[in-house]
């Protein structure tokens, strides 16, 4: 339901337009190499593999691909996973639909978006999952 819901909300965007939707972690490489995105929205807790080992995954098999995850599971540790693992971003799922579009924008055009609460919690509770050029 909330995967109908963002893609009917980013449908809605002019300039974005969403190629393909699946309900399991296990099937984002192979429907990303059919669609060719240029963005991949995951979330953390799937089925058949988490979207952080999806994350990777696309990483590795589409380099190109860039990653956003979106989750409920706002977690340091979580965030810092999802950057090792080569995501772009990591927003919440709270978080105002325009801001969801904007943030994958931002992801298109190359830059890291992260929530800007949680990153604040990642830097205080241990090594910053940002780049050194990010931090400045």
């Amino acid at each position: 339901m909330v995967r109908g819901a963002l893609a009917a909300l980013l449908s809605l965007e002019e300039d974005l337009q969403v190629v393909a939707e699946v309900d399991r972690g296990d099937q984002v490489l192979d429907r990303a190499r059919e669609a060719a995105p240029d963005v991949a929205l995951l979330d953390i807790e799937m089925p058949g593999r988490d979207g952080i080992a999806a994350a990777a995954e696309l990483r590795a098999a589409l380099p190109e691909l860039k990653v956003l995850i979106l989750t409920t599971f706002g977690r340091p540790g979580f965030l810092r996973r999802a950057m090792a693992a080569g995501a772009s971003g990591f927003l919440l799922k709270d978080a105002p639909a325009d801001e969801l579009a904007i943030a994958v924008r931002r992801t298109m055009a190359g830059e890291r978006v992260v929530d800007p609460v949680l990153a604040a919690q990642a830097l205080s509770e241990g090594e910053s999952p940002l780049s050194p050029r990010e931090q400045d």
